[in-house]
């Protein structure tokens, strides 16, 4: 059974034969965490369910089952070696930079920095579950192995993000939330399109960072975002797995699924400007304008979605950027309004909630870039 420990002992790698959803969140879950009867306030912060939060999910697996790889074999068996590979397998492991002494952290910073990663523990997690319920519920041998590699990733993710949380005190019980979270069903082809977003969204993401620090050092207040290199090179292979997942499945990308698609992105995309938006003082204490980095982030993502797209997002719209600006000022008000309490803040609340509908609509109604497939799917992390 795969370990976890603290200090500058690894993170050991998970087998992707044997372990189960619960397995792995016990080994993912830091000695000592969730022992009282009651979660922490962590494990509740990660056991809601609201649009900005990470969810957990089920899907038909039977359809799964029927996925096909023989029109990309070649590409799909070299992938797959990929994984078998495991590049990373000793990339997780913690150092004497671990046990530096954090308390000095400005507190307002502290709190985000909390947030951002009980935030990204419960999505790790959250593809660690779904990935491995896959791999137990199919019987195709393809889906089956791939699907075991990847939960294996994301565990090892969610238990190097969550002994950071264990330092602050603040770990998040992954056994409890296994069993205590909602799961979301979602069909097998949503599952591809939110997934890959996620995968690569979350390179995205985590180079922009990466390279950020590279500029400024300075400003890096903690060790884990000296991961973030090779931890993003696992984010890609993911998304590059639904990319050729997809595109040897065509029909999951054509006909009416391009509404679906273009409905995924202005999603994904909006999530994410309104969640980093809501975080502004974060970015900034690591030298980062977030309206920027949301701009770079986002054309990156909808860029390299053009491997398995027929539809992306016109990122050079500047109305697509005030649609998303407002779901932010909408966001912010609502949370406000809430805070105030009584009878006419709610009615505002409501008001803000319904505008905020309207608004996405606007931007989902945005005209979009149509993009004709390359031959080649497979990219490189080269950014």
């Amino acid at each position: 059974m795969p370990t976890t420990t603290t200090g500058r002992e690894p993170i050991n790698s998970y087998s992707p034969r044997t372990d189960s959803p619960e397995a792995m969140a016990a080994a993912a879950t830091p000695a000592g965490t969730g022992r009282g009867a009651l979660p922490n306030e962590s494990t509740r912060v990660a056991q809601e369910d609201a649009v900005l939060t990470p969810r957990f999910y089920t899907t038909d697996f039977a359809e799964l089952d029927r996925l096909r790889v023989e029109e990309h074999r070649a590409l799909w068996d070299a992938m797959v070696d990929e994984f078998r590979r495991d590049p990373n397998k000793d990339h997780f492991k913690r150092n004497a930079e671990f046990d530096a002494d954090f308390s000095g952290l400005d507190p307002e910073l502290r709190r985000q920095f909390v947030d951002f990663l009980v935030s990204s523990v419960t999505a790790e997690f959250s593809g660690c579950v779904l990935y491995a319920e896959v791999k137990k519920r199919v019987t195709n041998p393809d889906v089956r192995e791939l699907f075991g590699f990847m939960s294996r990733d994301e565990g090892r993710h969610a238990g190097f993000i969550n002994h950071v949380l264990k330092d602050f005190d603040v770990a998040v019980d992954l056994s409890f939330l296994t069993k205590a979270k909602k799961y979301t069903y979602f069909k097998p082809k949503f599952i591809y399109y939110a997934t890959y977003l996620s995968e690569k969204i979350g390179y995205a993401r985590y180079i922009t960072i990466f390279r950020n620090f590279e500029r400024q050092p300075e400003k890096r207040f903690h060790p884990i975002f000296k991961w973030f290199d090779r931890w993003c090179q696992d984010e890609f292979r993911h998304g590059e797995a639904f990319a050729v997942l997809m595109r040897a499945n065509p029909e999951t990308i054509t006909g009416v699924n391009k509404y679906w698609i273009r409905f995924f992105l202005t999603a994904v995309f909006a999530t994410m400007y309104v969640r980093d938006h809501l975080r502004r003082p974060f970015f900034e204490a690591m030298g980062i304008d977030v309206d920027d980095y949301d701009r770079r982030v986002i054309a990156l993502t909808n860029q390299i979605s053009r491997q398995c797209f027929p539809v992306v997002l016109d990122v050079e719209d500047d109305r697509l950027w005030a649609h998303f600006h407002r779901l932010y000022e909408n966001t912010r008000k609502i949370g406000e309004a809430e805070a105030a309490g009584g009878v006419v803040s709610r009615l505002r609340a409501a008001a803000l909630r319904v505008d905020c509908g309207v608004t996405f609509l606007r931007a989902y109604l945005r005209r979009p870039v149509q993009n004709a497939l390359p031959a080649d799917v497979r990219l490189q992390p080269v950014w």
